[in-house]
């Protein structure tokens, strides 16, 4: 028998309102939509999915967030700036851990940490 594999990690974040949720990740991020009913929901983009569940508590999307890692994270930056989802303050900076990432917040209050690893980069 053939060793088991993990092969892709999805997030599912607790949101308010589904439907604000879609809306923000397919008009402000250029997701589309993937999965679309009353409680449970998912966007897709180059492949990268997230999904939602509706959650009664609104304190609960204030301490989730997840992490994507792209390729061109100032290029994305630059779409999202666009859109007006962060502020020219919040741009792409350089962290500790070897990444170069800046923060969306969506509307039910997930942070959403959009990340690309530093070429060459080395732990100290």
């Amino acid at each position: 028998m053939p060793a088991p594999r993990l092969l892709l990690a999805i997030p599912v974040l607790p949101v308010g309102s589904i439907e604000e949720t879609l809306i923000f990740f397919e008009s402000k991020l250029g997701f589309r939509r993937h999965i679309d009913s009353d409680d449970y929901a998912g966007v897709e983009r180059d492949g990268l999915q997230i999904h939602f569940w509706l959650c009664a508590d609104p304190g609960l999307p204030k301490s989730s967030s997840c992490r994507l890692n792209v390729a061109g994270v100032d290029a994305f930056y630059a779409e999202c700036l666009r859109a007006g989802v962060v502020a020219e303050g919040d741009a792409p900076a350089e962290k500790p851990w070897g990444f170069r990432e800046f923060t969306v917040v969506d509307p039910s209050g997930n942070l959403v940490v959009f990340a690309e690893e530093i070429e060459g980069w080395v732990e100290e």
